[in-house]
């Protein structure tokens, strides 16, 4: 009798195992995508937008191949410099790759509504903790929330007059709660005194630090406090839950 259940116990253990396996084979999460399939998403993806993309690839590659060839054929061995040079161009490709699809990631979603999470989502993740769309109008202008060691950063997206008013009732909501701490206000945008898409995460990350790791934590907790008694936004968080892959292999594995 324990026999049979034993056995019954296996084939439902190894029925679960085949369907897991299933389930991320077919997953469209790429968190469950192998590292080949990521890079192979963040190049399609890419390419659409980077139409020199084809050429800085196969230059990088071939450049650096040809250097170390040439060392091989003076220094010798020769063929272990074809494998260094080999896996060296893959390197080089590699880099520019994600060098590219960053600023193709960029351009792809400049000018639309929540596109300021794309940077945010760049931030190291075990320094700064950001918040999508706290609060909005219903004109599409929005605030972002990010925290971290330069303390409270609040980030606006929209038109600059609007922006900035929603901008100035967050910074007073923020420095209510969490009182005695910095609350930095960003309006993101083209504009005079505005910080470009692209270069939001550099100005966040070089902020002057505020706040130890465990101040961070307890800031956090605080703030917890102040989004229970928000509204819920009746706007889309933006353009990156198809943009998870990319910014996953752009991070590296």
């Amino acid at each position: 009798m324990a026999s049979e259940k034993a056995k019954e116990l296996a084939a439902k253990q190894k029925a679960e195992v085949k369907a897991a396996k299933l389930a991320k084979k077919t997953s469209t999460n790429p968190r469950d995508w192998p590292w080949y399939k990521q890079i192979w998403q963040t190049y399609k993806v890419t390419a659409e937008v980077d139409k020199q993309l084809n050429l800085l690839l196969i230059g990088s590659f071939v450049g650096v191949l040809v250097i170390c060839v040439v060392i091989g054929i003076i220094a010798q061995p020769w063929w272990m410099w074809l494998i260094l040079g080999t896996a060296g161009g893959m390197t080089a490709a590699l880099w520019v790759l994600l060098n590219r699809a960053k600023k193709a990631t960029f351009v792809r979603y400049a000018g639309q509504p929540g596109s300021a999470e794309v940077a945010l989502s760049m931030l190291d993740s075990k320094k700064w903790a950001y918040s999508a769309v706290i609060a909005a109008t219903k004109q599409l202008d929005v605030v972002h929330r990010a925290v971290g060691p330069g303390g409270i950063v609040l980030i606006g997206e929209g038109q600059a007059g609007r922006v900035k008013t929603l901008l100035a009732s967050e910074v007073r909501k923020h420095e209510q709660v969490a009182y005695g701490v910095t609350v930095t206000s960003i309006v993101m945008g083209d504009g005079e005194g505005q910080v470009p898409l692209a270069k939001l995460a550099d100005v966040i990350k070089k902020l002057p630090k505020k706040l130890e790791a465990s101040q961070v934590t307890d800031v956090k907790a605080r703030l917890r406090a102040l989004d229970a008694v928000r509204p819920k936004v009746p706007i889309p968080r933006g353009p990156m839950p198809t943009m998870k892959g990319v910014n996953r292999a752009m991070r590296g594995r």
